[in-house]
């Protein structure tokens, strides 16, 4: 695994004061939950800084900063607004990101959430982002670990991962639903995706979806691996809601099925960096493909 950077609300406060000195005496006060790409950190009220944790999540400051401002005009609901682009510094080794700041409460730590309110939101954000020209978008790559590309791409990860995993899942079930999804492709135009629409990923205000973060692995290509979220958050209702809203295809459902299947495979066989809950949550949705 590439060497992560650790980062801290006295060294974002001097990279601040130094490149910005007009927000220099906002307070910084590190997000928590922090993501795993990014370590975020509020910076007075209004703002938020983004610092990549690592050297394969540069890419994605210049595609944000480029990308965001375009998609936004076209979206329903709010999505960062970068506001500046810092230099490295002080020890830090990456260029890095202001943006917007967005109130909301995220799904993941929202209690009492309607699912099938949230299928609906979602789905109708998700249909007004493939609507969007995707002619000249960044196609799938290293840039966003290849979301939107083939699954395939994971083939080598899966299998092995149900090898390791052995008789705690139903191993020949997993690789028939495997072998399935890779059996097809998306043959349509691209559009674009969002690359990880995550319970941390969206917020909500007042039990509604009120706005979708971190585009950091977005990009245009298949819209296959957005539909993962239908396994690893929503109820069976909820689903059902979601696959309908969107209109998609049998296979296009399937590779959704197969990006949740592999990213969950690889959480529980053990994934460097992985807490116990996050291991949890992807036995349940293990489950919930019926590999288990």
């Amino acid at each position: 695994m590439a060497e992560r950077v650790k980062v801290d609300e006295a060294t974002v406060a001097v990279l601040v004061a130094d490149q910005f000195p007009q927000w220099g005496d906002l307070a910084v006060t590190r997000v928590r939950p922090g993501g795993w790409d990014n370590r975020t950190f509020r910076l007075g009220d209004a703002l938020l800084v983004r610092m990549p944790a690592a050297a394969h999540y540069i890419a994605q400051v210049e595609k944000e900063q480029a990308w965001l401002p375009r998609l936004a005009a076209a979206l329903p609901l709010p999505i960062p607004a970068p506001v500046a682009v810092g230099a490295p510094g002080r020890g830090y080794p990456f260029p890095w990101s202001i943006c917007a700041w967005i109130e909301g409460e995220t799904v993941a730590a929202a209690e009492g959430l309607d699912h099938e309110a949230l299928a609906q939101d979602l789905a109708n954000f998700l249909l007004a982002l493939h609507a969007i020209d995707a002619s000249d978008g960044p196609a799938a790559g290293a840039h966003n670990f290849h979301r939107g590309g083939d699954p395939a791409v994971y083939d080598g990860q899966t299998r092995a991962a149900v090898e390791t995993l052995g008789d705690q899942i139903d191993g020949a079930a997993a690789l028939a639903l495997w072998d399935a999804a890779l059996a097809t492709r998306w043959d349509r135009l691209q559009v674009w995706i969002h690359g990880d629409v995550a319970p941390g990923n969206l917020l909500v205000r007042d039990g509604r979806l009120a706005a979708v973060i971190d585009f950091g692995t977005c990009g245009v290509g298949d819209p296959a691996c957005d539909l993962a979220f239908a396994w690893t958050f929503l109820s069976e209702a909820a689903r059902e809601i979601f696959r309908q809203r969107l209109g998609l295809d049998d296979d296009t459902w399937l590779r959704g099925q197969a990006w949740a299947l592999w990213k969950a495979l690889i959480v529980v066989a053990g994934a460097p960096g992985v807490h116990t809950h996050e291991r949890d949550l992807h036995l349940r949705v293990l489950q919930r493909l019926g590999v288990m």
